[in-house]
């Protein structure tokens, strides 16, 4: 089995390529998805997260209000330090039953879509990393686009992960997102069939 590592800073477009990769016939595990899990009602995650920041981030059903806590963590980098102690065990431990699973399977290509790789230090984890990029005006005029955020609030979101340009030289391949969704279909598509090869030659050693 090929593992490989998918990432991006926000609004790059790596769910887009993550959903292409899946497409074509690779095993995702989406770290988002995982971390919804991990705070999901019921969750000791979601009891920490109560405990700490109180009920202003909890939903009138008892669920995690994302956009609230968001605006607490995103503002504040020891405040988003917090959060990530409580949350990345639980997703780190889900990731590694949903890799064990795919082991056990037989799977060949596994691709693991975690949105902070870099910045959680998951670079040994994988064999391979693979980086949707995109310019940062790019990103920002998307945030404020797709989620109605001003300038100051994509802004912060930007600025709470690595700058590209930190992680472009840490990754095998790079997929740039300036362009059409074809074009960004295309470029996914190069990527894929070098990784697929590569996941091949690796099962044929």
């Amino acid at each position: 089995m090929l593992l490989i590592g998918l990432t991006g800073n926000i609004a790059a477009g790596k769910t887009a390529v993550a959903r292409h990769f899946a497409a074509w016939g690779a095993t995702l595990i989406d770290a988002d998805e995982l971390s919804r899990e991990a705070v999901a009602p019921g969750t000791p995650a979601l009891a920490a997260i109560a405990r700490r920041w109180g009920a202003a981030v909890l939903a009138p059903d008892g669920s995690l209000d994302r956009a609230a806590l968001r605006a607490v963590v995103f503002a504040d980098a020891a405040e988003r330090m917090a959060l990530n102690a409580i949350v990345h065990p639980e997703v780190a431990r889900r990731r590694d039953a949903a890799v064990a699973a795919a082991v056990a399977r037989g799977d060949r290509l596994v691709v693991c879509d975690i949105p902070l790789l870099f910045e959680a230090g998951l670079e040994d984890a994988v064999a391979g990393i693979v980086l949707v990029d995109a310019p940062r005006a790019v990103r920002l005029g998307r945030l404020m686009r797709d989620r109605g955020l001003d300038a100051a609030a994509a802004g912060a979101m930007i600025d709470a992960q690595w700058p590209s340009e930190r992680k472009r030289s840490r990754a095998h391949w790079i997929i740039d997102n300036t362009g059409t969704l074809a074009d960004l279909e295309a470029r996914a598509r190069t990527v894929f069939d070098a990784i697929n090869a590569a996941a091949t030659e690796s099962r044929q050693r």
